[in-house]
């Protein structure tokens, strides 16, 4: 089959198959983590990332090139979660912003000009870019591409080559970042992408196809493993500081004339959109409701009117609305406020005793998205507020939420929630912002933390052998003890992670642990270091038995 372009209704149905086909196998690509505990959750990422986009797209009222583009980037930034669903709304960023100068359709060249903006945004947006990643399949996809570019014009052989140059880039992934052949594992946000373009690809020669077989050379991940199956979609929201059409216009049309047909409700709806945005024309020959956003009210009711009679027409000014919104929120602006991610009521509860203003659901198997940090912090009404990710899988997303967010965002880097907790407390209402941002570094800085769960597969790793279901403790990016109980591991974590330093032991506990179970260890933690303040908190954080820290 040759196929030299890509008009609008093709690329829509490209989006939403590539959509489509990563969420059905996300699980795979969850199970590509790296390391064998149970927070594998790049598939599940990158799915809520082009699923957002693919939420964009079908409500784009028509096939407009620009328009699709555009839906693309909005949709998958604003439901970006995790590094990678971060690095992956960048790429489709990057594509976007080149595919919406194509005005009816697109060519080889001008895809291969996308994927190299797409790869140089990226990296951009990684402020250490790491080779073996998601990263270096995009770069070596995109160089692949400029030279097919050179030499042909066929889309689908385009795809073909780009999609081989992507496999075989991933089975060196492991050569280029000597963790993932330590676990024996190709990049996982690598193979989350190459879905993508497969789902593009399948688009092309009609492949309705939605499981796929791999050979990333791993050991499956059983069944039973705790797993993401959630779906969240965004809502565009309208901005109250900028708004560009006055008039909020809504009515229906009823009784329309006996010459109408369905083409002149379609011609109807392309009027409305070159006169205002948010558009909807939904219904029949019967009867058709209409909203959109303008500056000429009275245009949209003359194109109605063409159509048949109207009915219940209302018109809001939003300019007047935004004013009285604005000024009631500029008066009752406070200097500081605090945004917090966490897993578990426990965790939450500590938080909010602690007078952050807004906790927001996440951890290590559901990570929020640029999009809810942002909305989180346009709640509060502050003029600067500080966010505390409390994981690393989080920061790249709470950066990303700067770009939309109405307040100004201080991201200070915290990676896990001891962390979070110790740089809350150095926060002080009285003090100029950056001695805050400055106090809250060495504060988190200062806690050394460790954290009990299991292994989801059987492996070796940082000496030991580990079979699935064996509890392990985890300091840092090493795991550094395995034992018979929750309790025993939490122990051995304290044992190697004490100094002459340390004064204060905080334990939380959460995952299927038993409330007597973690007051037997904090007394036996206690009497082993009487120097030490010891005491337990019930987290109720997911998958970890216990997180630990010492300060």
């Amino acid at each position: 089959m040759v196929i030299k372009t890509i008009n609008g209704a093709m690329l829509r149905k490209m989006i939403l198959n590539g959509a489509k086909l990563l969420d059905n196998n996300k699980q795979h690509v969850d199970s590509l983590n790296v390391f064998p505990v149970p927070d594998g959750d790049t598939g599940t990422n990158m799915s809520l990332t082009l699923l957002s986009a693919a939420k964009e797209v079908s409500a784009c009222p028509n096939n407009n090139i620009d328009l699709l583009c555009e839906a693309v980037s909005k949709g998958a930034l604003r439901g970006a979660r995790g590094n990678s669903g971060v690095i992956t709304s960048q790429i489709l960023k990057g594509m976007a912003s080149v595919l919406a100068e194509c005005e009816e359709e697109i060519t080889v060249k001008d895809l291969a000009a996308g994927m190299e903006k797409g790869t140089e945004i990226a990296y951009k947006a990684v402020t250490k870019p790491q080779e073996g990643t998601i990263l270096t399949v995009i770069r070596m996809m995109s160089e692949q591409a400029a030279k097919f570019a050179k030499r042909g014009t066929n889309i689908t052989d385009f795809f073909s080559s780009v999609l081989k140059a992507g496999e075989d880039t991933l089975k060196q992934t492991p050569e280029m970042l000597p963790v993932l052949k330590k676990a024996g594992v190709v990049d996982a946000g690598g193979r989350g992408l190459l879905i993508v373009f497969q789902g593009f690809y399948n688009s092309l020669i009609g492949e309705e196809e939605v499981n796929l077989d791999f050979d990333d050379s791993i050991k499956k991940v059983s069944d039973g493993r705790p797993t993401n199956n959630y779906e969240q979609f965004h809502a565009d929201i309208t901005s109250l500081d900028a708004i560009e059409f006055a008039y909020c216009t809504e009515f229906f049309v009823i009784h329309l004339k006996e010459t109408a047909t369905e083409a002149d409700i379609d011609a109807f709806r392309d009027k409305l959109m070159k006169i205002g945005d948010c558009v909807l024309v939904i219904g029949d020959l019967s009867m058709v409701k209409v909203h959109v956003h303008t500056n000429t009210p009275g245009q949209a009711l003359s194109y109605a009117v063409e159509l048949g009679e109207l009915d219940r027409v209302k018109i809001e000014n939003m300019l007047e609305q935004n004013r009285v919104l604005v000024s009631h929120r500029e008066e009752e602006l406070k200097p500081y406020g605090m945004v917090s991610v966490c897993s578990g009521e426990g965790m939450a509860s500590i938080f909010k005793d602690l007078m952050v203003d807004e906790i927001i659901e996440g951890g290590q198997t559901m990570n929020p998205s640029a999009d809810d940090i942002a909305n989180a912090c346009d709640k509060i009404e502050a003029t600067d507020v500080f966010v505390f990710p409390n994981n690393k899988n989080i920061i790249l997303a709470a950066e990303q939420a700067k770009e939309i967010c109405k307040r100004n965002i201080h991201v200070v880097p915290t990676v896990n929630v001891p962390q979070g907790l110790s740089a809350v407390l150095a926060f002080n209402p009285q003090d100029t912002l950056e001695n805050n941002l400055e106090n809250m570094e060495e504060a988190r800085q200062a806690v050394k933390v460790g954290s009990v769960t299991f292994a989801v597969r059987s492996t070796s790793i940082d000496g030991f052998d580990l079979n699935e279901g064996d509890i392990i403790g985890l300091s840092d990016k090493n795991i550094i003890a395995k034992g018979e109980t929750p309790e025993d591991v939490a122990e051995s974590i304290i044992d190697q992670l004490i100094d002459e330093d340390i004064s204060t032991i905080t334990v939380y506990y959460g995952y299927k642990t038993k409330e007597k179970d973690a007051n037997g260890l904090i007394k036996k933690i206690a009497k082993k270091y009487p120097d030490c303040d010891v005491d337990a908190h019930n987290g109720g954080q997911a998958l970890y038995y216990y997180i630990i820290a010492l300060e």
